[in-house]
């Protein structure tokens, strides 16, 4: 009967340790694999050269790493760069390398199609196989830094979580993948350049909070009035506002931190006054800033980008009332690797 190997990256250093010393081995060689695996991000049991032929095999006996394969690279004529990821089990997710003149960032997927019901976004008609392991959201970070160094000449600056899926319906794993990114045995990357992108799940933000996470949160807001959101956003339905609400204000008491709101404008949708004052009072509520976000089709016309009188409106009125906006011009538009447009095409 064969044995299932159990994935290597699973194990922390603790136990790895423990494991080299229960097949009459120093522990330190625990050590030395855990650099392997994260550190440098090695993908065989081979190529670890600090260990011996009989260390590796044994390795090789007992475990396998699991690690994402990159399938596919589409490069759009604005620089992006859009990842269809292979997972071991031949699920595909995408990733996407987003480049402007002072950055490189990295957007990646925690989950095999979504957990939510957002009818504007491509990702969540996919039903929602499973989440992403840490490790393999790791991964893409990795193979995105690889292409940030290869096509820009230095390293990945910041990484959001707004790829597919709710990465806060994926929670422990995706704080587990921070953990490694963060950690001076990982990437190393500073928690301030990771933004964690949600739909609104208001438990978790309390949770999130009283973890007392480093890194920051946006929230997908695309409207400030139930009725509106909820037929945009059916959870909204179970997550209402003023739930929302609560663990905002919750988040900011416990971390002192700005929440961003990413918005997309649509005519006939959101793009009137009613909806604007909507906003500006919700804005009230916790020190934030909004994101307008240009919307990216997905084929169907359901959905159509507002006016540009409309946008000016939200930026006009915002500002009037001391809130930070910015507009946010989609990238990789031409490979379907813009924000709503993840749908594993490639």
């Amino acid at each position: 009967m064969l044995i299932k190997k159990k994935d290597i990256r699973a194990l922390s250093k603790e136990q790895l340790r423990d494991f080299f010393v229960d097949n009459g081995e120093k522990a330190f060689r625990g050590n030395q694999v855990y650099e392997w695996l994260w550190g440098k991000a090695l993908h065989t049991f081979e190529d670890m050269t600090n260990l011996s032929k009989e260390t590796r095999a044994m390795l090789e006996a007992n475990f396998v790493i699991n690690h994402i394969q990159v399938d596919n690279i589409q490069r759009s004529k604005d620089g992006t760069v859009k990842n269809a990821v292979r997972l071991h089990d031949g699920l595909v997710v995408e990733s996407v390398l987003i480049p402007t003149e002072t950055r490189t960032t990295a957007c990646v997927s925690s989950q095999v199609g979504c957990s939510l019901d957002c009818r504007f976004c491509a990702t969540s008609r996919l039903k929602r196989m499973r989440n992403l392991n840490a490790d393999e959201i790791y991964d893409q970070v990795v193979a995105i830094n690889k292409e940030s160094l290869l096509y820009h000449n230095h390293k990945l600056s910041n990484i959001v979580f707004m790829g597919m899926g709710e990465p806060l319906m994926n929670y422990n794993n995706v704080i587990k993948s921070i953990e490694k990114i963060t950690s001076p045995e990982g990437l190393g990357m500073s928690p301030k350049r990771i933004t964690v992108s949600t739909s609104g799940v208001p438990k978790i933000i309390k949770k999130m909070a009283d973890d007392e996470v480093k890194f920051n949160l946006a929230v997908s807001l695309h409207s400030a009035i139930d009725e509106v959101r909820t037929s945009i956003m059916p959870f909204n339905a179970t997550f209402p506002l003023k739930d929302l609400k609560e663990s905002l204000e919750y988040w900011y008491e416990k971390t002192q931190r700005t929440i961003t709101y990413e918005y997309v404008v649509w005519g006939g949708i959101n793009d009137r006054k009613e909806d604007i004052d909507a906003l500006i009072k919700f804005c009230s509520y916790v020190p934030c800033k909004v994101n307008l976000i240009e919307y990216n089709p997905i084929d169907d016309g359901e959905f159509q980008q507002a006016s540009p009188q409309a946008i000016n409106n939200y930026i006009s009125n915002l500002e009037m009332h001391d809130i930070v906006v910015n507009v946010r011009r989609s990238r990789g538009k031409d490979i379907d690797a813009a924000c709503g447009q993840l749908a594993n095409k490639s």
